[in-house]
């Protein structure tokens, strides 16, 4: 029989915990689709032409999310059959490769994110707050390599012990999720090991890499209120899924 801790809703054999943060802590996920959509339907129609079909919510969720940027543009690329060369940093704005269109993707979030700021959901601030009463060591692992920027913006870089982000997976050559190098990077950094950490991730590929990583107890976070995501979240691994941090306390 597991024993629950009733403050924070995981196993008693669970001590640290381990973020993902676009969807999970705070709304930037959302932003990360709009700037997804901006751009790719920018390249579709110039490199398609006006009758293609545009990039769509469920292009984001089956080929992007939770990625890290330059494997997001692959694979829906890939998705549509289009291959552009992978270019290098500093490709011409104007041009249409891999690096640029992901450059143009970091160029548009950063200016979503400037002009509306961060939302962090209450029901994570509030299970942050609780993770910490705890005892429970906090890091958060994302894809993104804005993750510095957003949790200062959203104001809880002070909740964090240890950040596994997109810079990290360039600098160290982690793989992407669904691959578990991320969030194995987390537990050691924070020095413990992965049967004692708990995940918590909204995308697919973030809850198989928890599940791959033989990780303690992988949360997942729907929030579209989609039953068909729900369910794919299960089927990745997740040993529960919530609609928002807040349910854990309450179980």
């Amino acid at each position: 029989m597991v024993h629950v801790d009733a403050r924070v809703g995981l196993p008693e054999t669970i001590s640290a915990v381990l973020f993902d943060l676009d969807g999970v802590l705070t709304s930037t996920a959302a932003v990360h689709e709009r700037a997804w959509k901006q751009v790719f339907d920018e390249f579709l129609v110039q490199w398609c032409g006006a009758g293609t079909p545009l990039f769509s919510g469920a292009d984001y969720r089956d080929h992007v999310d939770g990625l890290p940027r330059l494997d997001g543009v692959r694979a829906f690329l890939k998705s549509r059959n289009i291959t552009v060369p992978e270019g290098e940093s500093g490709d011409p704005a104007d041009g249409w490769t891999v690096r640029s269109i992901g450059d143009r993707k970091d160029r548009v979030l950063r200016g979503l994110i400037d002009r509306e700021g961060v939302h962090v959901y209450p029901g994570s601030a509030d299970y942050l707050t609780a993770v910490r009463a705890a005892g429970l060591r906090i890091g958060v692992v994302s894809s993104s390599a804005n993750a510095a920027s957003v949790l200062t913006a959203a104001d809880l870089a002070g909740f964090v012990e240890i950040r596994i982000d997109g810079k990290t997976f360039a600098e160290r050559g982690l793989a992407g999720k669904p691959a578990p190098d991320g969030f194995l990077a987390g537990a050691a950094e924070l020095g413990v090991r992965p049967q004692e950490c708990a995940v918590f991730e909204d995308a697919i590929s973030g809850v198989a890499a928890g599940h791959a990583g033989k990780f303690g107890f992988v949360v997942g976070v729907e929030r579209t209120g989609e039953a068909e995501h729900a369910e794919a979240l299960r089927a990745a691994g997740a040993d529960v899924v919530v609609a928002d941090l807040s349910e854990l306390v309450k179980r």
